[in-house]
């Protein structure tokens, strides 16, 4: 056989073979970016939970803090409910006497079912 005739047979066996994707290589493909997707989804879902759980624990403490705020005021033992928007989150306020002459503690907890704030401050006991 010369080399030309291989030359010829080689080239139709190549025109022969069809060209393409087999469905192994298809269902691998679909499998391997199955996976990334559900990698992702799942990264999103878990991120958004915490961006969530930050904006709240952020408000509590906020509210807390103005609730701190009015206590130093006119410090008493109160407790209820915050007005819209916040009115799933209650509160709680405290006083008792500091171990500090003159002073007192004001003790502030804001919440919901999920998560809560405590926050205190030191405040001159009122005569």
């Amino acid at each position: 056989m010369s080399l030309r005739e291989a030359s010829a047979r080689w080239q139709s066996i190549i025109k022969r073979q069809k060209t393409g994707f087999t469905l192994l290589e298809v269902m691998i493909s679909l499998a391997i970016v199955g996976g990334l997707l559900i990698t992702l989804l799942y990264t999103l879902s878990y991120n958004l939970g915490i961006t969530e759980r930050q904006f709240t624990v952020t408000n509590i403490t906020n509210l807390a803090k103005e609730k701190i705020e009015e206590m130093e005021e006119n410090p008493q033992e109160n407790r209820g409910r915050f007005p819209e928007p916040y009115d799933t989150l209650n509160y709680e306020t405290k006083v008792k006497d500091s171990p500090f002459n003159g002073m007192s503690e004001i003790i502030v907890v804001v919440g919901n079912e999920k998560e809560s704030i405590t926050l205190s401050e030191l405040v001159r006991k009122q005569k």
